[in-house]
């Protein structure tokens, strides 16, 4: 354990911030899979785009890399019209 003041609160800033990027990461991946299941159903649409806009927001917030978001918005769009 750190002995120095700031050091201690990074370590409860760091857990905190893992904690919430973890929770985002788990919702990307189960809002690419509904995305995914829901091909061809009347609400398709509206969770491909629900997919997309939590994948630029979680690259606009550091979560993941931007090119990473677009490469896993690419794969989405591919699957979907493979789909459809």
């Amino acid at each position: 354990m750190a002995n120095i003041k700031s050091q201690k609160k990074r370590i409860l800033t760091n857990a905190k911030s893992a904690e919430r990027n973890k929770a985002m990461k788990s919702e990307l991946r189960t809002r690419v899979k509904t995305a995914v299941k829901s091909v061809g159903a009347d609400d398709s649409d509206e969770t491909v785009r629900l997919a997309v806009k939590r994948l630029d927001m979680a690259a606009a917030k550091g979560i993941i890399h931007p090119n990473q978001a677009a490469r896993r918005k690419s794969r989405l769009m591919k699957r979907i019209n493979a789909g459809a």
